[in-house]
């Protein structure tokens, strides 16, 4: 089909990043070199994929809430799993542009207020129901709130620029837009958390979280919470792989099992529990480079369009509604010491939300460097304005290296004159920690990079996943600009804004990009998957997970 249509000759078509991705400092790791060992993203270097067989796939943690899609806040584990299941409408390929998936075109109006989705024909949800407009417009209503039988809670912002979806034909759906929107094909698979459900999950109003049925490559066979989710192989799956023409999957059977704990979970690798596991943790990924140079893993490293760690602030109470404050908390924090003491000096500190390479990235955006009397004056400051010592929490997971990590930026901000408490939750209640306002400061991971306009959810003000709180007018009309404007380097301009305005208020401490790893038995290949059905390259970043249709246990 023809690239074009999903408007790849702009660069509004990039990656968007609905990712509710929480990590600690320690375990949210970037930077390092993009490695794979073959092309097919394994290692034993099988030029033909073997079909059959199992793998039991290392989570970094379980997604309680289930996969009722619409209603769901599904972090990098429970999108690993979701992508297993369902299918989105566009993917991503090696350049972050949109091409169609279970959408055979998607096609703006030349002012982009205006897009057709034509769907793909054939197609069949796991129940034996049929892919069709209907209930594509449906999905798409659920998701923006419109739909009678799901009461999404963050997707109605996410989709509030949609103005109407309308079914033009049995296998059309026209949807309109209240602004010009250049990079809705990229919101269209938003971190593959937009798969598409059929129509009887889409209507189940007890166990839509659990009664799974998708498109993808796999079906559900059972879910243990917190013990193992296991799918096994769709047979009447769509898609071949374009290179070869053969069936895919070609897995017969995947098992997901969450082991929180990093370095259990490598030890489950070398034990063979496991045969495939992400990480993203500097410790994890020193110990696997060198297993890997010892033939004992396979390893596929990435650091592109890669996310940012930071300490996320929550600017709507004291003392980080205070900019002096928020300036003492940066210029206290030695990040070139944390870099190396906490993630083994293997990656790059960040100097914004945007990584080298993206739109919206400087070298220098302002942000303070470290220096201690800076630090001591913006803490004297805080005291005189509010008659109150720096004081604040942070929040961490009990991950062992996690709480190392906020150990030392305890003992750094103290240096300055502040006192730091810690806590400890566990990650899978993070996100609605931060949705909620019990806190002050949380150490997080997100913003993975490619079209900027995926930003505009986190930071706008009002947005329910704009988790700091901070209220901008300037980035709001920033915002709006962007995800307007189709012309890159005008994009460009306006974004590189953003990221000044970040580095002059501290909204957030911006720590390091993060790498991840996908390690597996030395036989495993296909981690990237097959071509796109357009004949593109599949995209290269990790922070969102990857397509699971392509692995392959090689002999």
């Amino acid at each position: 089909m023809d690239r074009p249509r999903t408007s790849t000759k702009r660069w509004g078509v990039a990656a968007a990043a609905l990712v509710l991705t929480v990590s600690l400092f320690a375990a949210a790791c970037g930077g390092g070199d993009s490695d794979s060992s073959n092309d097919s993203g394994g290692s034993s270097g099988d030029a033909t994929p073997v079909a059959g067989g199992k793998v039991t796939y290392g989570l970094e943690a379980e997604n309680t809430g289930g996969w009722c899609l619409p209603e769901g806040q599904l972090a990098i584990a429970g999108i690993q799993v979701a992508r297993a299941i369902y299918d989105t409408l566009t993917i991503p390929d090696e350049n972050a542009n949109y091409v169609p998936f279970l959408a055979e075109a998607v096609t703006p109006n030349p002012t982009f207020d205006s897009w057709t989705i034509k769907i793909r024909p054939g197609i069949k949800f796991s129940d034996g129901s049929d892919l069709n407009a209907q209930v594509v417009a449906n999905n798409l209503d659920a998701y923006r709130g419109k739909y009678p039988a799901r009461k999404p809670l963050l997707f109605i912002f996410v989709f509030s620029n949609i103005n109407t979806v309308t079914v033009t034909d049995p296998m059309t759906v026209t949807v309109t837009t209240k602004t010009p929107w250049p990079s809705f094909p990229a919101y269209l698979f938003a971190s593959g958390r937009v798969g598409i459900m059929g129509q009887a999950q889409l209507d189940d109003p007890a166990t839509c979280d659990t009664n799974l049925i998708g498109t993808g490559p796999f079906v559900k066979k059972e879910w243990k919470v917190n013990e193992k989710f296991v799918a096994t192989k769709n047979p009447n799956y769509w898609y071949k792989d374009p290179s070869s023409g053969a069936q895919l999957p070609y897995l017969d059977e995947i098992e997901f099992r969450p082991i929180p704990d990093g370095d259990a979970r490598v030890n489950a690798l070398l034990s063979g529990e496991l045969n495939a596991m992400h990480t993203s943790g500097a410790e994890q990924i020193d110990a696997l480079r060198s297993d890997r140079d010892d033939g004992k893993v396979s390893l596929v490293e990435s650091d592109q369009y890669a996310e940012v760690a930071y300490g996320m602030l929550n600017t709507s109470k004291p003392p980080f509604d205070n900019i002096n404050a928020r300036k003492a908390a940066a210029y206290a924090l030695d990040r070139d010491t944390f870099n190396q003491v906490r993630n083994l000096g293997l990656f790059t500190m960040a100097s914004g939300p945007f990584a080298e390479g993206e739109i919206g990235y400087l070298e220098d955006a302002g942000f303070p460097e470290f220096d201690l009397d800076e630090a001591k004056k913006y803490v004297e400051k805080y005291q005189q304005e509010t008659g109150q010592p720096l004081e604040f929490t942070l929040v961490s997971t009990p991950d062992p290296g996690t709480v190392k990590s906020a150990q030392f930026i305890q003992e750094q901000a103290q240096k300055a004159g502040a006192k730091v408490n810690l806590r400890q939750v566990e990650q899978a209640a993070l996100i609605n920690t931060a949705l909620g306002n019990d806190w002050q400061a949380l150490s997080w991971r997100n913003h993975p990079g490619g079209n900027p306009d995926n930003q505009y959810v986190w930071w706008y003000t009002g947005s329910p996943v704009n988790f700091g709180k901070f209220s901008d007018p300037q980035i709001d009309q920033l915002l709006d600009q962007g995800r307007a404007e189709p012309d890159k380097e005008k994009a460009a301009t306006i974004y590189q804004n953003i990221n000044k305005r970040f580095g002059e208020q501290v909204y957030n401490i911006w720590l390091n990009w993060t790498q991840w790893d996908i390690a597996g038995a030395p036989q495993l290949n296909g981690v990237y998957g097959p071509n796109n059905p357009d004949g593109s390259a599949p995209f290269p970043g990790l922070a969102t997970g990857h397509p699971v249709s392509g692995l392959y246990l090689g002999k």
